[in-house]
Formats: C-alpha cells, structure tokens, sequence
C-alpha cells in the first residue's frame, strides 16, 4: 500500500505551496506576501518551502540592501539576529545540497525573488532578494522563483546597508516569521 502511494504522489507531481508570509521587524515593519512560481523553479521553490516550514527562515535578516536594485536575506547559517556576530552575514548557507540553477524567461521585475548565489550558477542554497527595481542584467543568470503579491510598501522601508556591497551597518531589519501558506 505504501508503494502504492508513492507511485501516485510521483504521478500527481511535488505538491509545493502557493507562497510565503514574511513578517519583517525593524525600519520595516510590516506583512510581505510571495506567491512562488513552482512551474518556473520546482527545486528552489521546495528547498526555500522546505526551510521556511523548519522555521529555519525565523529571525534571519536583511544583510545586504541596496537602494534602487535589491534587498537580500536568507542566511540561515550566519545570518540570525541573535547568532551574536554578524560579520559572516551573507557567506552561508543551510545544510541542504546547493541547487542546479532554474533559469528562465521571467525578468527580473519590482517586486520580483530571486536566489541569491556564488559565482557558480548551481550554487544557490537558502539566500534569496527582492527586487526594488526593474534589473534586466540578472535575466537568465539568476534563479525566479516568486513575485511579492503584497506588502511592496514593507519591503521599500527596509534599512538599506551602505557602500557598493550594500552591507547594512548596525541593526539591520529581520524577518521575524516566515509561514508557508497555502
């Protein structure tokens, strides 16, 4: 019987969820609303499900923000609030494999989640950004895996960080809690 569950749950495709809540805390504050493009990026979509459903995501900042392209998060080796130094904020990853890239057709819009990676295109983890503004050179070179549907007015407020890595110095903004829903 349970092979034959199996068998059908393969048929039936992955079941992902339709998107994440990110309750973000600090200059911003706020609900932003993602919905993910399971069809455009299948495995990205079930690693970034899969580590928000583990609360990995929970108390993660915001460590790389630059004004008029993108705000980065998603560390969840290095990149908690409460870890204590955030020096190496940016530099991890989460205990999962590294993903083979996804790249598709969708530009890279406002409003637009990317995965963030490492030179090696099939390098992305657990790291992704929101687009502030349209960034038409990331098209085919980054991983698309959602559009934020709600809560644009969260994400223009988050601290933004400073120089061209865009490091945020002092207490950057933190995702308090990312819920998967439905």
């Amino acid at each position: 019987m349970r092979k034959l569950a199996f068998v059908l749950s393969l048929l039936a495709g992955p079941a992902f969820a339709s998107g994440l809540q990110i309750e973000v805390e600090g200059e911003a504050n706020g609900t932003i609303t993602i919905d993910l493009l399971e069809d455009v990026a299948p495995g990205h979509v079930e690693q970034i499900t899969a580590l928000a459903s583990e609360g990995a995501y929970d108390g993660v900042v915001f460590h790389r923000v630059i004004e008029g392209f993108m705000a980065q998060t998603g560390d969840v080796q290095f990149g908690k609030i409460d870890g204590g130094n955030m020096s190496r904020a940016g530099s991890g990853a989460s205990e999962r494999p590294d993903l083979k890239a996804e790249f598709s057709k969708e530009p890279f819009l406002r409003g637009v989640v990317g995965m963030a990676r490492a030179q090696d295109p099939d390098s992305a983890n657990s790291q992704f950004f929101i687009m502030f503004d349209a960034g038409a050179f990331l098209n085919g070179q980054y991983t698309v895996v959602g559009r934020v549907t709600e809560g644009m007015d969260v994400v223009d407020a988050i601290k933004r960080g400073n120089g061209p890595n865009g490091s945020v110095i002092g207490r950057p903004d933190v995702m308090k809690k990312v819920t998967v829903i439905e």
